[in-house]
């Protein structure tokens, strides 16, 4: 099939990964220095090609009637069921490749020196370009079967990276619960394809999501749809009930969870919803559910990211909250707004893990903030960055974090969603307060870590400069991400989804004051009682102790989970060991062997090799024919 330069651009920007990741593992299995630059090398191509074809879309939106499509030929022929692979390059698609591959280059270049004295340096990287692979053609899937692939890709990537280090059964576990639960998110993802193709005959995005489309779907399957595409991005967005298994992933090495949280995974599931939003809007009261969920998951994460001390569960519960705040702007009808705050997120987010990260490496692999503090002296680049992404995640103006979020709970005073309407007041009031929550447990973790005293054994150090100077990048970005990107991205992504229009006004100095006091209540807060008032804090864990356990205890869901699920699939899958296969089966197939080891022995008592035995034989033989015959 004959192609231009911008489709092929387009093949080329999907498949770079794949090749490097098996270019990076083949020659690091024998080189080992060469896995890291080649897998660096590809991802930052692929950003590079990223940038021109977003600059094409723009340029050339007529042209291209606002999308680039790539046509690989046929997929599937099933009857008069014909599904092609095809690639599409929208501004949906362009903003979330360039996230991938521009947050996915400074974690790969973080990781050649992170990860330079591990022996399984190629395996990573080979999987760490695999990662990128699978979230690019999810991204860019103009069907949902090719979609799926994708989806299923960085399910597959996650489990591979989270038990990266397999020779520890507590890292395989989280792998293993990773992928479980994903698979659960999946089965929504399957009902809603089923769905929707029952019903208009296509699973092409573009025909499905068209006015024609839309009108042939029912009352009934828009309602089952809509609630199978939240669940199916409840799975892989880490939301209440399922969001278990994203903290849990703090298991592999911190460059991985930074790619996680920041640019590939846990954002698919806002990307979906964004994407097949016009059905979703078909019925307002999934859209509400998504709200009302976002809120509970904002929630249950902050309080128990208040309590934490791994300095990485912190930031794992951190994103599980502000995915929550992204859900919420989704059910609200506000996608423009909700993937900015995909965009800020990541700038920050990654900063965040990549500081923590160099935490970790400066301190030799300690990750428990009780024995670190003081680094502010020995990791002065470290702290800076940490501090810059906290104030971004805190909501402080200027800084990233501010735009995004302001523009979420703003946008709670003006939804028209008629579930959500007579609950607006109440809702901004929730989200204000957990955004006091979100600082208070950031600047809680900044200064048990960076503040007071070494409290740790050996002497940390800040990290070399190809470790610090990406973190550096991504802290400029959290610092001017928000602001250079605001009206920018929403005219950008108007044309795939509506822009509300209290967001594209120019804030004045005293909105910003107004906007940033939540941050910095909670920053205040964090540290009057954690540097100021430690004896009123002390009496307050003691008057607290169980709300402070069941924070600690993450409200008892793993526990739930294992009564209500684990252990009922523990014995019927014993019942079934021990009942079926070895009574039923084993049973079933030892009778027939007894049944054919006695004709076997009845034939050996017949083969005696005397010829008048046989000659007997013959004559009882015939006298039975003939009886028979008579």
């Amino acid at each position: 099939m004959v192609m231009g330069n911008v489709e092929n651009l387009l093949l080329l920007l999907v498949s770079l990964p794949l090749f490097g990741a098996a270019i990076s593992y083949a020659l690091g299995r024998r080189a080992r220095g060469f896995s890291g630059p080649v897998a660096t090398l590809a991802v930052a191509v692929c950003f590079g090609i990223a940038i021109y074809l977003t600059n094409e879309l723009m340029v050339g939106r007529s042209l291209h009637k606002g999308a680039i499509v790539a046509s690989f030929g046929n997929w599937v022929s099933v009857g008069n069921v014909s599904l092609s692979f095809d690639l599409y390059f929208d501004a949906l698609s362009a903003v979330m490749c360039l996230v991938i591959t521009g947050i996915g280059a400074l974690i790969h270049l973080y990781s050649i020196q992170y990860m330079s004295s591990d022996s399984g340096i190629a395996r990573y990287f080979g999987f760490l370009n695999l990662f990128i692979f699978s979230m690019l053609l999810l991204v860019l899937g103009k069907n949902l079967p090719v979609v799926f692939i994708g989806w299923e890709g960085v399910g597959l990537c996650s489990y591979l990276l989270i038990g990266f280090w397999y020779k520890k059964s507590e890292f395989v576990q989280a792998g293993q619960k990773a992928f479980v639960m994903n698979r659960l998110g999946d089965l929504g993802f399957i009902i809603a394809m089923a769905t929707l193709f029952t019903s208009t005959g296509t699973l092409d995005i573009v025909e499905l999501t068209s006015p024609e489309s839309l009108g042939r779907i029912g009352e009934g399957v828009a309602l089952l749809a809509g609630l199978a595409l939240f669940f199916a991005a409840t799975g892989k967005s880490a939301q209440f009930p399922l969001f278990t298994w994203l903290p849990d992933a703090m298991a592999g090495p911190t460059p991985v969870s930074a790619l996680i949280h920041a640019a590939t995974m846990v954002t698919a599931g806002v990307y979906l919803i964004g994407r097949m939003h016009p059905v979703l809007e078909l019925t307002p009261q999934v859209l509400s559910v998504i709200t009302w969920t976002g809120i509970i998951t904002a929630f249950v994460a902050a309080t128990i990211a208040l309590v934490q001390n791994d300095i990485k569960k912190v930031l794992a519960y951190s994103t599980v909250s502000q995915l929550g705040f992204m859900f919420i702007a989704v059910g609200c009808g506000y996608y423009s707004v909700a993937l900015f705050h995909v965009v800020t997120h990541a700038f920050f987010k990654a900063c965040l893990f990549l500081s923590a990260g160099s935490v970790i490496y400066g301190c030799h692999h300690e990750q428990d903030m009780r024995r670190m503090g003081g680094l502010r002296n020995s990791m002065p680049i470290t702290t800076a960055t940490y501090a810059v992404a906290s104030m971004a995640i805190a909501g402080v103006a200027p800084f990233a974090g501010y735009f995004s979020k302001h523009a979420i709970i703003d946008g709670l005073m003006h939804t028209s969603n008629v579930y959500l309407a007579p609950f607006q007041g109440e809702l901004q009031i929730i989200a204000t307060l957990l955004a006091v929550m979100t600082a208070g447990y950031m600047a809680r973790s900044f200064f048990m870590t960076f503040m007071g005293t070494y409290r740790g054994e050996a002497a940390p150090h800040e990290v070399p400069v190809i470790m610090w100077s990406p973190v550096v990048v991504l802290a400029i970005l959290s610092c001017i991400g928000g602001w250079s990107l605001h009206n920018t991205l929403f005219s950008f992504l108007d044309v795939v989804v509506r822009t509300p229009s209290f967001v594209l006004h120019n804030q004045s100095l005293t909105s910003y004051v107004i906007g940033s006091l939540p941050g910095v209540i909670g920053i205040l807060f964090a540290y009057i009682f954690l540097i100021r008032a430690v004896s009123l804090t002390e009496k307050l864990q003691s008057w607290g102790w169980m709300v402070q356990k069941l924070w600690e205890r993450k409200y008892y869901l793993d526990e739930f989970y294992d009564v209500v699920v684990v252990t009922p699939l523990r014995i019927a899958g014993r019942f079934l060991a021990v009942g079926v296969s070895q009574g039923l089966v084993e049973g079933f197939g030892g009778g027939i062997a007894v049944f054919v080891q006695a004709l076997g022995e009845l034939a050996r008592r017949t083969t005696t090799g005397l010829v008048g035995g046989y000659a007997l034989y013959m004559l009882l033989a015939i006298a039975v024919l003939v009886g028979i015959l008579v």
